[in-house]
């Protein structure tokens, strides 16, 4: 109930708060900007706690599947980009997997860094620490950093843009809350792309692709040849008479 409440919380406050302060429509605004006017493809989703390591992974489907699409609502085709790629995963796993990239790569990815300020599961001086790391991040990414003469390598160019997301704390509440605003932010995004985020036809296909080299399928013998190739290799390699 506690995270229903949360999520009812934000439903409230995205229904009745002017824009200009209102969280979901910011967020949405500040991703059209990056997508649409900078032309930035992709964002990372990086939260400081453990708790929520899985949350890059609901947030890549509730995104990518919502409104990663090229047809409008007006059966026309987007003349922008859509939903960006989105990934990542917590702070302290992806430092020495990909801050390289983010720091000083020749890609900008937006970051949305996310933590609660207090955390009753771990040691106070740990989570301090934690929180200090992100903030350290969040400003090197931001101001960057010159390079000694002739030594480019550690040059770290700055102006990469971040968005930080704190909570007091992490309890069912504050994460139905967290939960909602994402959800929102893509129905505001995909209201002004003239999507319809509640549809996904792009998986289909391949369900029914699969479904059909499942069973007897004439549609098999007019598959690309690629594709022929190792369906017939998978059967070749598999004594299941069903294939």
């Amino acid at each position: 109930m506690n995270l229903l409440s949360g999520a009812h919380a934000m439903d409230v406050h995205f229904a009745q708060t002017p824009f200009d302060r209102n969280l979901p429509v910011l967020m949405a605004l500040i991703g059209l900007w990056y997508i649409n006017f900078k032309q930035f493809p992709t964002v990372a989703v990086i939260p400081y706690c453990e708790r929520l390591g899985l949350l890059s992974a609901y947030l890549q489907q509730l995104d990518m599947e919502s409104n990663g699409k090229s047809s409008l609502r007006n059966n026309h085709r987007a003349a922008t980009s859509t939903a960006p790629i989105l990934w990542g995963q917590t702070g302290t796993n992806g430092q020495h997997a990909f801050f390289q990239l983010l720091h000083q790569g020749t890609h900008v990815v937006p970051v949305d860094f996310i933590a609660p300020l207090t955390d009753a599961l771990s040691n106070v001086e740990h989570h301090t620490t934690l929180l200090m790391n992100m903030l350290a991040q969040a400003a090197a990414l931001m101001t960057g950093k010159d390079a000694p003469e002739h030594e480019y390598s550690r040059h770290y160019p700055g102006n990469k843009p971040s968005t930080l997301i704190t909570m007091e704390t992490l309890n069912p509440h504050s994460l139905g809350a967290l939960v909602a605003l994402y959800e929102h932010k893509v129905f505001v995004q995909g209201s002004l792309w003239g999507i319809n985020s509640f549809d996904q036809w792009g998986v289909e296909l391949g369900k029914q692709l699969t479904n059909n080299l499942l069973g007897s399928g004439t549609e098999v013998n007019s598959l690309d040849p690629s594709t022929q190739h190792h369906v017939e290799r998978v059967k070749r390699y598999n004594s299941d008479p069903s294939l």
